[in-house]
């Protein structure tokens, strides 16, 4: 189980207010073995895409990444922590949403992996509200890029180059982001060596089940 912080309404007012909130040290040290473990032996039907999104302004993605029905066929361990009813009540709580789980097994839960100098997860928002974010591993020096940039409450990708802040994170955090209405992205790897890898569960609302763009197909599609 993640090691979520308690619920009290600032920290709903917190999300609300910028669009994103950060979970340090969300991963407690077994688990984060366990899917460190898990994720190196799925990394190996990873895909890797390299191209411009064009119904996200042709933003670039460089980047490897496996989708979930792949992950729903060979664990059990992403699936079943994506699915765990504690969790799906904190985020409703948190986000003042009827939290559900994405119907489509091909985005509720994927592997982002930046691995070379220059990956990046261009500009964009998501088709569902929420995005929980959990890093498997992360530059550990904020140089060596894989931020988060994120303007709230617009899906103006321009705004991120006027507007955006700028988040960093370390191995066994994780972070909770409105994502169809908070413009984001992930910069670019600066160096050899360094990688970004991440979970990330997708959660919707009951009355929003089908996806607004091709861009989980671009992504996660085998």
């Amino acid at each position: 189980m993640l090691s979520l912080p308690a619920y009290t309404p600032p920290l709903s007012d917190r999300f609300a207010a910028d669009g994103y909130l950060r979970l340090p040290s969300l991963i407690p040290p077994r688990l984060l073995d366990d899917l460190t473990r898990e994720v190196q032996r799925l990394e190996k039907l990873a895909v890797r895409r390299d191209f411009a999104m064009a119904s996200m302004d042709d933003s670039p993605r460089h980047m490897t990444t496996l989708g979930g029905h792949a992950i729903d066929d060979e664990s059990t361990l992403i699936p079943g922590l994506y699915r765990d009813r504690e969790l799906l009540a904190w985020l409703g709580r948190v986000a003042a949403l009827p939290a559900v789980e994405v119907a489509d097994p091909l985005e509720r839960h994927v592997l982002n992996i930046l691995h070379r100098p220059g990956d990046t997860h261009g500009a964009h928002t998501d088709d569902y509200p929420l995005a929980l974010v959990l890093f498997i591993e992360a530059p550990a020096d904020p140089a060596d890029g894989g931020l988060l940039h994120y303007t709230a409450r617009t899906s103006a990708l321009d705004a991120l180059h006027a507007t955006a802040a700028h988040a960093h994170h370390r191995r066994g955090d994780g972070y909770l982001l409105r994502a169809d209405t908070t413009a984001h992205r992930v910069t670019a790897l600066r160096r050899t060596g360094i990688r970004r890898t991440v979970l990330n569960f997708a959660y919707t609302t009951p009355d929003r089940q089908r996806a607004r763009t091709p861009s989980a197909s671009q992504l996660y599609a085998p």
